[in-house]
């Protein structure tokens, strides 16, 4: 039920954005020949003529058009008729290209103040997260570290803890022995094995049996992360170097001890790597009673987890008159435009890889989760974030989209002539095909986590 109501909301949207253009359309005496909800790719669900508009349903659900006789070569409208889109001067066609966007923004805006005005509250897009008792798999470091009841946790190596994922995502990157060291590291390490052990040739491998002296364990560095990779626009990626399987299988054997009977042959720079990886200091800062409290270093386990019991809880904006509606939703609004319109601007700038990048059935299978799991309002919040989206996407300049017809008109403002029309089409058309294997790609996409349990 819950992925049919998002299915639903979505839906509308689409057919909000339409209904933008052709009210503005038939406001300035345009005539509109079709009102199409979905793309006119395979059969047709339903059609019927209702004046001069044929109203259409297509299978693929994916879109919407409205369709003038400018799009028709065998429109029996006379070409210089001035219900044409063509005939229309310049600001007006500019007004119906963008009423779709127009009236995705209102509608965000209506979902916004609705949801705030029955519900009483808006999200602020942050959290509160709270440690409330150790657990029985707590790692020492953390029984060490004085927790207390109620800790809100503020800072972790830097970044503020906003979300709890934050926390998460240093605690997991931080785990001990992961894998991966610097080649900066292993070079420490080999010198310190030739001065503890000068009787062995690093030019040689050194023989099973060979007692080595190891040097003391160290820490390697704190993990830091820009925003962007703490957010998700940007994948964290360590220049650092996988150990191998056998050095892997050393570095557990020697954990911890001061010296080392080698048990299979290996060079200095293996049993270098095997002793550079060990693990991430993780430090905390966390409110308490109102002050800034900087615990010791905390240690993660091999698989990133420090053994607590936390709470979390979100910070609401309250809405209790009019005013703070008006207030909390402008704050909402805005909070949600600047985080899209970076998100596209990383997109355009190769940063988030395509591969996560989620379309249409990600969308539907998240808003029912939301919907189940943390109401209809948040639906309706989710829903008025979709819409905001969509008025975004369509002002991209490109062609197939409401923003490259912008584009056309702001360059026949600019040389005085319509864009050649030939040219408009065929460019319009070679993108239109590009988006759908674009979509067709991000529902790709979609499957696959659904499949991997990554939505």
């Amino acid at each position: 039920m819950n992925i049919i109501i998002m299915i639903l909301l979505i839906s509308f949207l689409v057919m909000v954005h339409e209904l933008g253009h052709f009210t503005a359309a038939k406001a300035f005496k345009i005539r509109v020949d079709k009102f199409g909800f979905g793309l006119p790719v395979g059969p047709t669900l339903f059609r019927k003529k209702i004046g001069e508009t044929e109203f259409l349903v297509h299978a693929l659900l994916l879109g919407g058009y409205v369709s003038f006789p400018d799009d028709d070569a065998n429109s029996e409208l006379s070409a210089d008729s001035p219900e044409r889109f063509a005939n229309k001067p310049i600001w007006q066609r500019l007004i119906v290209i963008v009423a779709g966007v127009f009236a995705n923004f209102l509608t965000a805006i209506f979902l916004v103040m609705f949801a705030a005005g029955i519900w009483h509250k808006l999200p602020s897009n942050t959290f509160e997260t709270t440690f409330e008792e150790l657990a029985p798999t707590a790692v020492q470091s953390v029984r060490e570290a004085n927790f207390q009841k109620g800790d809100v946790f503020y800072e972790i190596n830097g970044s503020k803890i906003t979300l709890p994922n934050i926390l998460t995502q240093y605690l997991y990157l931080s785990r001990e022995k992961d894998g991966f060291v610097s080649q900066e590291r292993v070079d420490k390490k080999i010198a310190d094995i030739k001065k503890l052990n000068p009787n062995i040739d690093s030019e040689k491998v050194i023989d099973k049996g060979v007692i080595v002296k190891l040097p003391k364990f160290d820490d390697e560095k704190t993990i830091e992360l820009t925003q962007d990779q703490v957010m998700g626009f940007e994948r964290y990626t360590p220049n650092e170097i996988e150990l191998t399987d056998n050095q892997k299988a050393v570095r557990d054997d020697i954990w911890g001890k001061t010296t080392y009977k080698v048990k299979i042959p290996m060079t200095i720079e293996d049993l270098a790597f095997s002793l550079a990886d060990t693990r991430h200091p993780v430090n905390i800062t966390v409110l308490r009673n109102e002050k800034e409290v900087k615990l010791p270093p905390i240690y993660p386990d091999k698989d990133g987890m420090m053994g607590i019991k936390k709470g979390v809880t979100e910070v609401v904006y309250p809405v209790r008159n009019i005013a703070e509606n008006i207030e909390y939703s402008y704050k909402y609004i805005k909070m949600n435009s600047d985080m899209m319109l970076y998100g596209l601007a990383k997109l355009f700038t190769g940063s988030i890889p395509m591969e996560e990048m989620h379309g249409i059935v990600a969308v539907t299978k998240i808003g029912s989760d939301v919907i189940e799991y943390q109401g209809f309002f948040k639906g309706l919040l989710l829903t008025a974030i979709i819409s905001l989206n969509l008025a975004y996407l369509n002002l991209l300049p490109i062609p197939a989209l409401d923003g490259g017809h912008v584009l056309f008109l702001l360059i026949e403002k600019i040389q005085g002539k319509p864009v050649n029309e030939k040219f408009s089409e065929t460019i319009s058309i070679i993108f239109f095909y590009l988006l759908i294997i674009f979509m067709l790609y991000v529902v790709y996409n979609d499957i696959i986590a659904l499949l991997t349990n990554k939505i």
